[in-house]
């Protein structure tokens, strides 16, 4: 079953960390995701821009309007995803688990829905 693992993370403590330890993330994650293409868990991870690249669409009344930035009322922004094939989901817990920015932030894991 496919899970998809987000990435949330408050940015501030990214900007807070040396550049020697934003490198050994750097590092630790790619090593981990390395890890999960091994196992077989991984179908495609990325990381996302800084939240001010991003904009917010909505549709209402069949009027579309757009936002600068994300529109979310917290200090965690999404950073980025990882889309894993997990047997269920205590296996995906433990593939998120070791998400490196899981010291830092929180992985929301959520079964993809499969239309059949």
């Amino acid at each position: 079953m496919k899970y998809l693992c987000q990435v949330w993370f408050d940015g501030t403590v990214l900007s807070a960390m040396s550049q020697e330890e934003k490198n050994k993330l750097d590092r630790d994650s790619l090593a981990y995701d390395r890890d999960l293409a091994d196992s077989g868990h991984m179908i495609v991870a990325q990381a996302l821009q800084a939240p001010q690249s991003a904009v917010t669409v909505r549709v209402r009344g069949g009027e579309m309007s757009v936002t600068d930035g994300p529109f979310i009322e917290t200090k965690e922004a999404l950073g980025g995803f990882i889309l894993i094939d997990a047997k269920d989901l205590n296996d995906a817990i433990h593939v998120a688990a070791g998400i490196p920015l899981a010291k830092l932030g929180a992985i929301e894991v959520r079964p993809i829905h499969e239309f059949g």
